[in-house]
């Protein structure tokens, strides 16, 4: 059958419409093939094909020649199986993005209103001029539909502002993944010749060979290996390596870590059907279109199925389980802010147009005893529309539509700030959460320390040297068995490079561990990299690389008299209880006997490791040529009898900036916790050093191991009861695994122990990392050490890996909350005041004394620009002086509400004395004015007082917490000062030349400093209010919680439970018993969850990158791609427990929910989510999801 294929005639070849019967073997087939593992990957290939050479055939290449290279049958391969490349998700076009602006409900109101208020100033009752009592003077009439444009207008500013931010985020990040992205190279054999192509040109069907320290870039078959290890744990998270052989298990994956040996290999799956693409599909990044997706469970072998997106039945049942993920907390309530403004708005509205029409109905029937005609209709419809533009007008004046508006520049600006603080955001929100942070949980190796590891003690030839020796001091036998041990064993991918620029320190190349040891070697004037000229990588005769299990990394040289000589390196608690022999300054070896031992550990070892520094034990063992060949497979054997040449104490300093960001966390009221791989010593004298733990302090300090046994009962599982006797006074956990990073993320964030709910953000740079990320409220990634999962599930990137960046962030966070505040506390002191003298003008003088144009000039140019100027107050120290705010804290404090009414007193109260009493001028009253008269200086006056009132007031509104020196920093805000010169600029403008559009006359230079006079009064008056203790005035309520679980109806929670997200915004307007607002709501929400099943074959649903990737082994371009090279990471169940158990049981969590949450970003908490939300499809045969159970 093999044969016959491989033989297909020329012309049947191209002739087929359907090119896969070309290559007698589908992309469906090798997918399947791919999922298999270990024997049963075999037995498939052995009942399919015969053998790999088979498959070969199959596939029409050649095991030796590879395949010929011409560009027909590569393109055809592409065509067939696929391209190496993962395609990024399509940027939304500009016009999706306006038409997702335009969804804001404070929007829709604003656009009827609008569309209203247009409406009726085009419509003119017939023979409405020949009436002698028109109703509108000429100038109202003319300006009538200036109002209706005006709000229309506004809408539309907000509109495209909003959709170019998001525009512009895209671009941004699209041009970040160009530069993360650097063309990778591979070696493949093509015609016979060894080639090395770019990565995004392989294809099916090449022969690649793999070699010691490679990173796998498409999934395939071994065809022939030596002594072939692989580190699979970037996808299982298991760290220990796998060896490949073609009788046990053949199967190599993409975004795996060649640890030892070399082979050749078949390529059968790339781009999006290898499993690095499998991963990638899986995180949204492209959708594939077959939900019918079957990812084998990497570990034992043990397949578990993605079911079908649209079955019902078992997966539904899960479905139930899946916490929600939670909208933005600032988002949510500001709409409920909005919404009952927007009522109490409607209300004034309602009530202004029913007094009106009634007043008028009295009036005219019933006090003048009018008779009612057929012919006065008209007449009556024009009054009745005036009333109704009135209404329309206080309803505008009442919906902020500033907010939506506010939030979006206060967010951009912040964002765009936030870059040059080296931290990128993802997800707008995670900007805003960050300054409600209450805990930290850090990663230590180049987070808060720089990842530059140095020798900085040794203790060699008897003596323990405090700083590097002088080489001169070390007897030269030592010294060249030290430079020719370090030198052939670390890895040859290791290596120091020198700097970049002139004066810089050397560039560190590969595992940092190793970097440090052969920087010691440069230290002691000894060059390594003749040694490995003189042996280079073949020569070695065997390497035993590092593992979890050896805990060490040896490698054996031959010697020309037939014997042979191995240098090891490892840990020196393990190392140090494997010699018998130890060098000394004679240059010659002594016995070291256990009691030796005990005394160079208490006095050497622990003593290096209470200053924080890791230790490594470097030995040599001879097998003298008369004793045969040793068996090099009995490893027990092998590693014996050593010979101790040098224990060396290895710094990664402590990054400079960090214990100070660590005490700025802390004065903030953040926890900082340190989660690392490192050893418990290590890591506690960091920590100290950090100035996360304090001598005396009564804090905890955990291993991994008795972290899992405290927090589980008798049968292993979790118990959320546990993990909150340990948090709170948890602050190190050493010896971590991903997995435990995530048990305590979950931990805290749902423990209800504290009266404030945890909001917790986590650094990461794993792939394993991915779902504490995900799972956290904050997720960092680091932009240097990084894998793409990890980055590709965080929400900030810091681009500089460093831990004050992430104060930097809280900074942002809190400002963002400060400037909506400042903002909400001027536009309400507007709208209060607006309202109520529009709606008592109207009851009283039957007119508002504001004009509607007037009313939009205060409403909108003040709205907008306020928010501009409110919204980009740069941050200051003194926001990390206090504890964060939380979820529950209303957006509107008491003293707010302070500052708001007592502002609103003094504006009214100038107002209406300026209305009612206006002897003080020399001018003629206005408000007996007849309708058509010309516009007067009284009420002129009253609108020039109002603005300027308005303009002085912003200042106060620049302190929200009661703070007296408003002026303070106001020069750092160019933004401001520009903002308020030129509104007062545009407001002399109108005055003097505004005319009859804006009901206006101009004013003399008195008037003008009276009105002056009375708007700078707003400023005394504001120290006035400010001097009044807040603890006096229980009655103010504060405004614009959040909901709180208990507040969800039942039937809600029902209604909800289709979505994947619990959206606030969208709760508050459920609540809203406004029909309009429930109305298009309503719509709202069944777009939404159109969408949500739509988008649900992506579990990642709502991840806003769309990262471009031009080539896969962009996903594993970094070494650092092992979780910790050197230090190997504690599983959860104790080793002895059978390993046949698949892996689910593995992670025995008594909920179905644990084991599906590394693949949702969920940021839910208790007391706000109903136990039963429905989520998208859990999907637990996913790599994410073995990364956490099969540790």
């Amino acid at each position: 059958m093999a044969n016959n294929s491989f033989r297909g005639s020329k012309h049947g070849r191209r002739g087929e419409a359907n090119h896969e019967t070309e290559f007698s073997c589908s992309l469906q087939e090798l997918r399947s093939l791919m999922e298999l593992r270990g024997a049963e990957a075999i037995t498939r290939i052995q009942e399919c094909y015969g053998d790999v050479n088979g498959l070969c055939g199959r596939l029409r290449t050649s095991p030796v020649e590879g395949l010929d290279g011409k560009s027909e049958d590569i393109n055809r391969r592409k065509q067939n199986f696929g391209q190496n490349v993962i395609p990024p998700k399509k940027p939304k076009t500009f016009v999706q993005l306006v038409w997702e602006a335009l969804q804001d409900v404070t929007l829709i109101i604003l656009e009827v209103a609008a569309i209203i208020s247009l409406g009726l100033s085009f419509y003119s009752p017939p023979d409405a001029e020949r009436q002698t009592g028109g109703v509108e003077d000429e100038g109202e009439a003319e300006a009538g539909w200036i109002e209706g444009a005006a709000i229309l207008l506004s809408v539309v500013c907000v509109v495209l502002v909003t959709a170019f931010n998001d525009w512009s985020k895209e671009k941004q990040f699209r041009g970040l993944q160009s530069r993360i992205e650097q063309e990778q190279k591979f070696t493949v054999v093509r015609g016979g010749q060894v080639i090395q192509i770019k990565v995004s040109e392989i294809v099916v069907g090449d022969i690649a060979q793999v070699k010691y320290g490679d990173l796998l870039p498409a999934d395939g078959v071994l065809i022939q290996g030596n002594d072939l290890k692989i580190d699979e744990s970037s996808l299982t998270g298991e760290s220990d390596h796998v060896k490949k052989t073609l009788d046990k298990d053949p199967m190599l994956l993409s975004g795996t870590h060649v640890m030892e040996g070399s082979g050749k290999m078949l390529v059968t799956a790339v781009g999006v059907n290898s499993q690095t693409g499998i991963i990638f599909t899986l995180l949204g990044e492209s959708i594939l279109t077959d939900p019918h997706i079957r990812k084998s469970n990497f570990k034992d072998g043990a397949t578990v199925e993605m079911q079908p997106l649209n079955e019902d039945g078992e997966q539904d049942k899960k479905k139930k389980n899946l916490p929600k993920k939670e909208k933005s907390v600032l988002q949510g309530k500001l709409t409920k802010l909005a919404v009952q403004i927007g009522k109490a708005g409607l209300f004034m509205s309602t009530i202004t147009v029913i007094i009106l029409i009634t007043r008028f109905l009295i009036d005219t029937f019933w006090i003048q005893g009018v008779v009612w005609t057929a012919e006065c209709v008209p007449i009556y419809i024009q009054f009745l529309v005036k009333f109704f533009i009135i209404g329309v007008t206080v309803l505008v004046v009442a919906v902020p539509e500033g907010l939506p508006l506010a939030v979006t520049i206060s967010l951009a600006y912040s964002v765009k700030k936030m870059m040059k603080d080296n931290n990128l955001v993802r997800h707008l929100d995670a900007c805003e959460t960050m300054g409600n942070a209450t805990a930290i949980c850090s990663d230590k190796t180049g987070t808060l320390t720089m990842n530059r590891m140095t020798v900085v003690q040794a203790y060699i030839a008897g003596h323990h040297y405090k700083k590097v020796p002088e080489s001169d001091l070390i007897p030269v036998k030592i010294l060249d068995l030290l430079t020719l041990g370090i030198g052939v064993n670390c890895a040859y991918t290791t290596k120091i490079m020198p700097p970049e620029r002139e004066g810089g320190l050397p560039r560190q190349v590969g595992n940092k561990t190793e970097c440090a040891l052969l920087g010691f070697t440069l230290d002691l004037h000894r060059d390594y990299q003749s040694i490995r000229n003189e042996i280079p990588e073949e020569k070695l005769f065997k390497v035993y690389t590092f593992n979890s299990v050896r805990k060490s990394m040896s490698t054996v040289l031959k010697n020309h008299d037939g014997s042979y000589r191995m240098f090891s390196k490892g840990a020196s608690e393990i190392l140090l209880k494997k010699c018998c022999q130890i060098l000394m300054a004679s240059g010659e070896a002594k016995a070291f006997k256990s009691r030796d031992r005990d005394d160079l550990v208490k006095r050497v070892v622990e003593s290096m490791a209470s200053e924080g520094l890791r230790t490594i034990c470097l030995a040599y063992r001879d097998f003298p040529a008369s004793e045969g060949e040793p068996d090099w497979d009995n490893e027990a054997q092998i590693l014996t009898g050593l010979t101790c040449i040098a224990v060396v104490g290895i710094e990664d300093p402590v990054r400079p900036e960090v214990p100070d960001a660590i005490r700025k966390c802390q004065r903030a009221g953040i926890t900082v916790r340190m989660v690392t791989g490192d050893n418990i010593n290590t890591a506690r004298a960091i920590a100290t050093k950090c100035g996360i733990l304090h001598p005396g302090d009564d804090f905890l300090c955990l291993e991994g191991k008795e972290f899992n046994r405290r927090i589980r009962n008798e049968l292993g599982e979790i118990e959320q009861e546990r993990i909150d006797k340990i948090w709170p006074k948890l602050r190190v956990l050493a010896r971590s695994s991903p997995t435990d990073k995530h048990t305590l993320v979950k931990g805290i964030i749902d423990s209800t122990v504290l009266e404030q709910s945890q909001v917790v953000a986590v650094t990461g740079d794993g792939t394993n990392d991915g779902p504490a990320l995900k799972k956290a409220d904050v997720g960092f990634a680091m932009g240097i050490a990084g894998t793409d999962v990890a980055k590709e599930a965080s929400d900030i990137i810091l681009t500089d890996d460093n831990f004050s960046s992430i104060v930097k962030a809280v900074m942002w966070g809190r400002n963002v909350y400060d400037s909506i505040s400042k903002f909400l506390q001027f536009q309400l002191t507007v709208n209060v005041v607006a309202v109520i003298v529009a709606f008592s003008g109207a009851c009283i003088t039957q007119d508002s004394p504001l004009k509607a144009v007037q009313m939009l000039w205060v409403n909108l140019i003040m709205d907008t620009f306020a928010s501009l100027a409110l919204a980009t107050e740069p941050p200051t120290e003194a926001l990390l002086l206090r504890n964060p705010y939380g979820r529950n804290k209303p957006l509107i404090s008491r003293t707010m509400m302070k500052n708001i009414l007592g502002h609103a007193v003094y504006q009214l109260t100038t107002i209406f004395l300026l209305v009612f009493t206006i002897t003080m001028f020399d001018i003629d009253n206005g408000r007996n004015a007849p309708l058509h008269a010309p516009p007067s200086e009284h009420y002129t006056i009253v609108f020039n007082t109002f603005v300027l009132m308005q303009i002085f007031n912003e200042f106060n509104a620049r302190k929200i917490h009661g703070e007296r020196n408003v002026f303070e920093g106001v020069f750092n805000n160019i933004i401001f000062c520009t903002i308020v010169l030129g509104t007062l600029v545009i407001q002399i403008l109108i005055v003097q030349f505004g005319g009859k559009p804006f009901s206006c006359v101009s004013l003399t230079i008195e008037q003008w400093l009276w009105c002056i006079f009375l708007g700078v009064g707003s400023l005394l008056w504001g120290q006035l209010v400010s001097s009044i203790p807040t603890k006096w005035l229980k009655f103010l309520k504060t405004a614009g919680h959040g909901t709180q679980r208990e507040e969800i109806p039942e039937e809600e929670l029902e209604e909800m439970k289709d979505m994947d997200e619990i959206d606030h915004a969208e709760m508050e307007l459920r609540r809203g018993q406004v029909l309009w607002c429930r109305g298009l709501n309503r719509i709202q929400t069944q777009i939404r969850v159109v969408n949500a099943f739509r988008d649900s074959v992506s579990p990642y649903e709502g991840l806003e990158t769309p990262e471009a990737r031009s080539s896969i082994h962009n996903f594993m371009s970094h070494p650092e791609f092992r979780i910790e090279d050197s230090e190997p990471h504690i599983p959860l169940i104790d080793e002895n427990e059978s390993e046949d158990d698949p892996p689910t049981k593995r992670n025995s969590n008594n909920n179905a929910m644990d084991r599906i949450i590394p693949l949702h970003k969920d940021t839910s908490r208790p007391g706000l989510i109903p136990p039963n939300s429905a989520g998208l499809p859990p999907c637990p045969g996913s790599p994410l999801h073995s990364l956490e159970t099969s540790l």
